[in-house]
This record gives C-alpha cells, structure tokens and sequence, in this order.
C-alpha cells in the first residue's frame, strides 16, 4: 500500500475569510500532496522501508525521508487541528489549560508568542508532556512524533505557504485569528488520551 493524501475534514470554503479555498488548493492540494508522492517514492525504492506506518518512519528514519513522512503526518494533524465552527476548551481540557497557563486566553497568547516568534519555517504545538500542558515549536519538518514524551494535542503551521496567500507576510494576523476563531478545540480533548499520534498515522 502507498501513503495517500488524506480527504480535508470540512469544505474548502468553509472558513470564510479565516483561510480562503484557494489557500488549501495550494497547501492541501499541492504542498501536501507533494510530501505524499515523493514519500511513496522514496518507499518504493528501499524494499526495508515498505509496509511501515507514518510513525513508525518518523522515528526510525532521517534525511529525505524523515522529511516527507514528518510533513504528511504534520499537515494530516494540522488540518485536524482546525474547526471552521468556533469552539472553546471544557472539562479536563479546561482545568488543565487553567491549571498550567491561568486561562484560554494566556494559553492563546503563549501560542501566539510561540507561533509568532519561531524563526522561519515550522510549527507551533500544544502538547501534553509527563501530565502536563505545553507550547512548543518544531522546525522544519520536524515533528512531535519524533519526540519521546512529546503527546501532540494540536499543532499550528507557521510555513510561509500556510498563511501567504491570505495574509501575505503577516505571520501575527494568521496566528491570532486562527487560535482565536478556527481551533477544534474537541479535537485536542480527544488527544489527551496520548493517542493524538495515531490520529494521523497511514499505514504504508
């Protein structure tokens, strides 16, 4: 079996002004799409490599290959991590935003600040760490998967492709609006199970 290119949860369109349908026929249907085919490429060329999963490339691989596996998986959980509903933290997901930031909105400005202040390509994320709520980044291709400990909640693309096409270089005014209005916030509940990984993960 070769890696595909996951269907998008929602519509195109459906963000409105928050990320255009053009944005995702670019990053979606062509930067994604990319990492997808030159993975099943490199795969098929190393018979050792063929029937692994995503995750289980990401954290035996390196180079070429870790970059495009790292991407898929990346952007599979990115496009999970948006709600074109807005939506709001609750339950154990709410007390421990409170209990490790003080609030939503401190955790919004934290990721913001995080998003914001990576240099260059790469991600910001929330995840959960030895019980405990983090902001992080990853550059790159880099990604939480590769990380012991590292249980990914939700992720935020700060590459230029993400954010250009609707907000030229304005890297703030993306971030905030999109930590403010388009998180699927359920989602990243559900992934304090520890299983956020798999939520991404292809069988090759």
């Amino acid at each position: 079996m070769a890696f595909v290119l996951p269907e998008l949860p929602y519509a195109k369109d459906a963000f409105g002004d928050i990320l255009s349908a053009e944005t995702f026929d670019y990053h979606h249907g062509k930067h994604h799409n990319a990492y997808v085919v030159k993975a099943n490429e490199l795969v098929a060329a190393d018979a050792s490599l063929q029937g692994k999963s995503l995750v289980e490339l990401i954290k035996s691989s390196k180079g070429g290959l870790f970059n495009q596996v790292g991407q898929i998986w990346n952007h599979t959980f990115y496009w999970q991590s948006l709600s074109p509903t807005k939506t709001a933290p609750s339950g154990d997901l709410l007390a421990k935003i409170n209990d490790a930031f003080g609030s939503v909105d401190a955790l919004i400005e934290k990721l913001k600040a995080e998003a914001v202040g990576h240099f260059a390509s790469g991600w910001a994320a929330l995840i959960l760490k030895d019980g405990k709520l983090e902001v992080t980044s990853y550059h790159d291709a880099d990604t939480p998967v590769a990380h012991e400990g590292h249980a990914p909640l939700l992720i935020l693309d700060v590459w230029e492709h993400a954010y250009y096409i609707d907000y030229r270089n304005a890297r703030p005014n993306y971030a905030d609006r999109i930590l403010k209005d388009a998180i699927n916030w359920d989602f990243a509940a559900q992934n304090l199970d520890g299983q956020g990984a798999s939520r991404a993960d292809q069988q090759g």
